[in-house]
């Protein structure tokens, strides 16, 4: 955070909250009134009851995306409860509709039984045209988000784990083409094992990475270990290695989802040539980029922050995902639609930077290269790339309830809401 803003400053923009509600159609005369409500609401009312489907025609459900939580993993703050959380939510939903003109309602539940809050989101869910997960610690948002997937007939996703994941390996699709690396053969060493360094290597395996070495707070996943639950003895390894330190030596990649200065120079110095390093701890990450730079001038570094190169910012990823899963009205977020919003990152961070993006970064060589391997948030196309790139796997993946659906068609629909509304 800047140290130019004030703890009053922040209160002050806070003051409130973030989010209100807005009407979309008039209500100004007697006839708006008896439309909008009685006796006139009635008509979509008995329609949705013969045709549950209906609801995405006559109500919000098809923009709307319920962020849900139990307060029990927010930020790095941790375990602060579900009411703490709420200027979080509030945060989500402003990114929701800034980037994509997606509705979102905060949803805070005072229940950290994982089952009881199953319950509860489920009983909810048709409310909404998707669920964004939030905030919610491992192992248990796993199991949260693999029953509500079964259970509720909307998109579930947990950003927590696979914002990163997409992001992230957008960011490796490229610098991999950058540094003509082998995804096969490259050693990959993760730092962490919460829930976003698991869905990291899972999207990292689906690409080919075969030799990853994950490491939490006691030294490296091992089969050697007897002291792993269930869900880490899923991502042991067999070798000789017991510290990060260990794992580093000759790696082409470092993953850090961990703690402020888990990585020294002398562990990046003994990695192989050309390493990929993202430090993702924040505010302060595993390793500053200028520590690395003093020993590798030959890294591609990216960071949670974005007074940095490279920044691996989730709001790159949820907005547009939620966009194409809900204009094509899908019932679920498939591994290809994740992996379709990646490429799409990964294909859009080639194409030339508008003066715009220069401009509002202060940077006008933005180009490709190992100093911009992934687009900046505030890139509009992002929007037209990443939706539209979902949106048409939702198709492919058969998990769509559109009829006829033209992909161009679709990005000129998303111009068009851009130029209404964002």
């Amino acid at each position: 955070m800047p140290k130019t803003i004030t703890d009053e400053e922040i209160f002050k923009y806070h003051k409130r909250g973030k989010i209100a509600t807005q009407i979309t159609k008039p209500c100004v005369t007697q006839k708006d009134l008896s439309i909008a409500y009685s006796p006139g609401v009635a008509v979509p009312c008995l329609e949705i009851q013969k045709d549950p489907y209906k609801a995405y025609d006559y109500t919000a459900k098809g923009n709307l995306v319920g962020v849900i939580t139990d307060g029990t993993a927010v930020l790095g703050l941790g375990d602060i409860g579900h009411l703490a959380s709420k200027p979080v939510m509030e945060g989500k939903a402003v990114l929701f509709k800034k980037f994509a003109d997606v509705d979102a309602y905060d949803i805070e539940i005072n229940e950290k039984d994982p089952d009881k809050f199953i319950d509860i989101v489920v009983a909810i869910a048709d409310t909404f045209g998707g669920i964004n997960l939030e905030d919610i610690k491992a192992p248990k948002c796993f199991y949260i988000e693999e029953e509500l997937k079964k259970r509720t007939n909307v998109p579930v996703m947990h950003d927590d784990q696979h914002g990163t994941a997409i992001i992230t390996t957008a960011g490796l699709m490229n610098a991999i083409e950058i540094t003509g690396k082998d995804i096969r053969t490259m050693k990959i060493v993760v730092s962490g094992a919460g829930a976003s360094a698991t869905a990291c290597v899972n999207m990292y395996k689906a690409l080919g990475a075969k030799n990853i070495i994950m490491c939490d707070s006691k030294g490296v996943i091992s089969t050697s270990r007897d002291d792993l639950n269930e869900f880490k003895k899923a991502f042991a390894v067999d070798t000789k290695d017991k510290t990060l330190s260990d794992a580093i030596k000759n790696a082409d990649m470092f993953l850090g989802l961990s703690v402020a200065g888990a990585v020294n120079k002398d562990m990046v110095a003994s990695m192989n040539t050309d390493p990929i390093l993202f430090t993702l701890a924040n505010p302060v990450p595993e390793i500053m980029p200028e520590e690395v730079l003093e020993v590798r001038d030959d890294a591609i570094i990216g960071t949670g922050r974005s007074d940095y190169v490279n920044q691996v910012n989730n709001v790159l990823g949820f907005p547009f995902i939620f966009r194409g899963a809900l204009d094509m009205r899908a019932t679920h977020i498939t591994e290809n639609m994740k992996m379709a919003a990646a490429r799409a990152l990964a294909d859009l961070a080639k194409e030339e930077v508008s003066q715009e993006v220069k401009d509002a970064f202060e940077n006008p060589n933005l180009k490709f290269g190992k100093k911009y391997i992934i687009p900046k948030p505030t890139d509009r196309n992002v929007l037209f790339w990443v939706a539209s790139a979902v949106a048409e796997a939702a198709v492919q993946d058969g998990v769509a309830n559109v009829k006829n659906f033209d992909k161009e068609r679709y990005i000129r629909s998303l111009h068009r809401r851009l130029d209404d509304t964002l």
